[in-house]
């Protein structure tokens, strides 16, 4: 990415989410480079988010680099460098994936089996045909129903054309379709809850995950977008303040705040006293190869060095199972807190009686915060059925793997691991669970305006200039990105699909 954006003059709070985002340690020392990570990103975004903050030339080495296919400026794959290993390796990857022999399926597809004659494959076979072009989008349609509809011959038959036609080094949809294949599959299975066994690929090593969400926070700016209009208006509502309780329900790496605490370095008449509450998972703690002391310090040290008076508050637990005890409130500090990328997450009404979505949201509010601010996929499947769930699904990520395929060559090797390790458990989770187990259970702004009216907030309207600078950030990726502004929240969308909605309340 050119450096052009990050060197433009800053006006008024401007400097609170211009995209300044340096790693920590570039302030501080030669250790390795930390990134922040939504959730085993969601996107998740359970990997559910989890993204880094990217180097600034990274996109630039993407488009022009000679080594865009036959190697990669990211280090740390465990992919070799050799394509004819790589090509093999591939080969492999989806064998296990999608090749019928999997010990995975072999129970499943040799019950069914035994069940359909040979003449019946044949006129399910006939029916295939029936399909113009073979469209892969309308054939994963008719697999999602047969599965839904319970008629499994169908369904396996479907499944078996569908391994010939999908591939996680083809078109976006043959990336996205080997996907939801795979969790189609382990739904019929009745192995949605091991979503590690369904997806059969090797777990990557902590320093490999950092790497492969760096690559997926440079190339889309879905996590940059949500955290500019966080910390935008966070440092609105702050502005006047001398002394600044942030509370992070997912800290993730920590660096969605580095441009903030520079920016409080250069507010006119001194920083405030910044102390920050950070909230973690298991997921997090991973990638980063460590415990929340490892945020904490690296964020304390970059404080230090811009003379911000700064604390660091560990709580290392789920968001779910937050209390009041945990967050270390004092009356003297002007609070805010930020659900970026974690709500959905949480479990509501429709999963179990605590209502952790709600009873997060009442308790933040007798906080009495002067902000919180909410990043999420605008995307409906938190309480749908099956088969309209997956039909959000398929339009929500061919979306995002669209954009992918508008920024990072299909040859490019790092580009399979991103997908695989960033977005596809969140897809086969999706897909093949259900009640507690299916973790990723999104909601569309409407929804989550309701729930915080009904826990008492009310709007706080984001500031124009967050607008602005966001329409610049956009300028360098492609112009089917898309920003719009509509009663108080931003929106961003690839086309005409909306993937990311942000607000503020108070």
């Amino acid at each position: 990415m050119s450096n052009t954006l990050y060197d433009q003059p800053v006006q008024k709070a401007e400097a609170y989410y211009l995209p300044q985002f340096q790693t920590l340690d570039s302030h501080l020392s030669g250790n390795q480079s930390i990134y922040h990570s939504p959730s085993t990103t969601s996107f998740s975004s359970n990997g559910n988010s989890i993204c880094h903050q990217a180097s600034q030339t990274y996109l630039s080495d993407v488009r022009q680099s000679p080594e865009t296919n036959d190697g990669s400026p990211i280090s740390g794959s465990c992919i070799t460098d050799d394509v004819n290993d790589f090509m093999h390796k591939l080969k492999e990857l989806e064998t296990v994936m999608l090749g019928p022999d999997s010990d995975f399926l072999e129970c499943y597809d040799n019950s069914l089996s035994s069940n359909i004659a040979s003449q019946e494959i044949d006129s399910w076979r006939q029916m295939m045909e029936a399909f113009p072009r073979r469209d892969l989008k309308q054939i994963l349609i008719a697999c999602a129903k047969a599965v839904s509809d319970g008629e499994l011959q169908t369904a396996q038959v479907l499944i078996s054309e569908l391994r010939q036609m999908v591939s996680v080094s083809g078109e976006p949809m043959q990336r996205l379709g080997a996907y939801i294949l795979e969790g189609l599959v382990a739904r019929l299975a009745k192995s949605g809850s091991s979503i590690c066994k369904s997806l059969r690929c090797k777990e990557p090593a902590s320093y490999e995950l950092l790497s492969y969400m760096h690559v997926l926070y440079e190339i889309c700016p879905y996590f940059k977008f949500g955290y500019m209009s966080a910390n935008g208006a966070i440092a609105e509502a702050m502005k006047d303040e001398n002394r600044v309780h942030i509370i992070d329900f997912q800290i993730a790496q920590g660096s969605q705040w580095v441009p903030m605490i520079q920016a409080f370095a250069a507010r006119p008449g001194g920083p405030p006293h910044i102390r920050i509450t950070g909230i973690d998972d298991s997921t997090s703690a991973y990638a980063r190869g460590g415990g929340l002391n490892i945020v904490g310090q690296r964020l304390s040290k970059l404080a230090n060095t811009f003379k911000v008076p700064f604390e660091f508050h560990a709580a290392a637990m789920s968001g779910s199972d937050v209390q009041l005890e945990n967050l270390g409130i004092r009356s003297s500090e002007a609070l805010a807190v930020n659900f970026a990328f974690t709500l959905h997450h949480m479990p509501d009404e429709s999963v179990s009686t605590e209502n952790h979505r709600d009873r997060l949201l009442r308790m933040v509010k007798n906080l009495n915060p002067k902000v919180v601010t909410l990043v999420e996929q605008e995307s409906n499947t938190n309480t749908a059925a099956f088969f309209p769930r997956f039909l959000e699904t398929l339009d929500y990520y061919t979306a995002m793997f669209e954009s992918i395929d508008m920024t990072l060559p299909r040859g490019h090797k790092e580009r399979i691991h991103v997908e695989q390790h960033c977005l596809a458990r969140d897809v086969v989770n999706i897909i093949a669970c259900e009640g507690v187990e299916r973790v990723e259970r999104h909601e569309l702004l409407g929804k989550w305006k309701l729930r915080f009216r009904m826990a008492g907030f009310s709007p706080y309207p984001l500031s124009s200039l967050v607008n602005a600078t966001i329409k610049t950030l956009l300028e360098s990726y492609s112009d089917k990105y898309r920003l719009e502004e509509s009663d108080g929240a931003l929106y961003l969308g690839w086309m005409n699909r909306d993937l990311v909605a942000s607000c503020a309340w108070k």
